[in-house]
């Protein structure tokens, strides 16, 4: 008797979700597969790519490993993603440091105060991303600290901090204060009360805040470019110049491929992580 309403409900919902689908299919999944399939192809003699046939019918360009070979043959790779991941861990550390106390103290706040402190952390979106680096060019050159490791951090601190303070302050201000009054009755201490009540139940804020850092900052060039040296290239700079420098697009979609595979494995270890800590508590 309910099949005609099972079967309408169904074809709404996939009207509702055809939309998104056909979205990701065409502006994610198709340009990852043009990416993978150009990392199995030659450079052109010019940059670009080398055509698979050439006017005669011969093979030109064909399929290649030579990209992957090449990424694996040289230590240097390696170096420069560890660099990124190293940064991009240490970015993610500060941004947990310092949004987690400001997190709390919005969450804590009388309502009529939260939402004005929640505008003045997303107040510097309202200027342009490349001029707020600029102003740190200005701030770091006379303090001797421009084109260092320190004034990459910094600029990845200051890019991606509100991202962690958002999601934190979502997961904090829906704490039951009830909990911690209980926890106090009990004869718990301040500490005890926020390291054994408060921060296990903000632990869904703190990995997602946490990805929202991660995973940007693996692959950001433009601060590196303006901050750091030469000493301090990137895996998204090294990307950058392999497509519109050296016009190595193989290698380039090659070094692409990398990064999203690190990408989903930081993803995932992060997923790992949260349920083992989530069935922890």
């Amino acid at each position: 008797m309910n099949r005609p309403t099972d079967r309408a409900g169904i074809r709404a919902r996939r009207a509702v979700s055809l939309p998104p689908l056909l979205f990701l299919l065409a502006f994610f999944a198709l340009p990852a597969l043009i990416m993978v399939g150009a990392s199995f192809r030659h450079p052109g003699e010019f940059g670009g790519l080398a055509p698979l046939l050439a006017a005669g019918g011969a093979g030109d360009g064909g399929l290649t490993l030579e990209a992957y070979r090449f990424f694996v043959s040289d230590t240097v790779f390696v170096e420069i993603f560890a660099r990124s991941f190293a940064v991009a861990l240490a970015t993610t550390l500060i941004c947990l440091t310092l949004a987690y106390p400001l997190a709390l103290l919005i969450a804590r706040s009388p309502r009529r105060r939260r939402d004005v402190m929640v505008l003045l952390v997303i107040l510097p979106f309202a200027s342009n991303f490349l001029i707020r680096v600029y102003a740190w060019i200005m701030i770091l050159g006379p303090l001797n600290l421009l084109y260092t490791p320190v004034a990459v951090i910094v600029g990845m601190v200051y890019v991606h901090l509100p991202f962690v303070i958002l999601p934190l302050y979502t997961n904090l201000e829906k704490h039951d204060p009830v909990l911690l009054d209980a926890a106090q009755d009990l004869g718990a201490s301040t500490w005890q009360r926020f390291w054994r009540v408060t921060f296990p139940l903000s632990l869904p804020g703190v990995f997602s805040g946490g990805a929202l850092v991660f995973i940007p900052v693996l692959g950001m060039f433009a601060i590196p470019e303006l901050l750091g040296g030469t000493g301090d290239i990137l895996v998204g700079n090294l990307i950058k110049e392999q497509f519109l420098e050296s016009r190595d697009w193989p290698f380039g979609s090659t070094l692409s491929i990398m990064l999203t595979f690190a990408v989903l494995a930081a993803a995932w270890a992060m997923t790992r992580l949260a349920r083992g800590r989530r069935g922890a508590v």
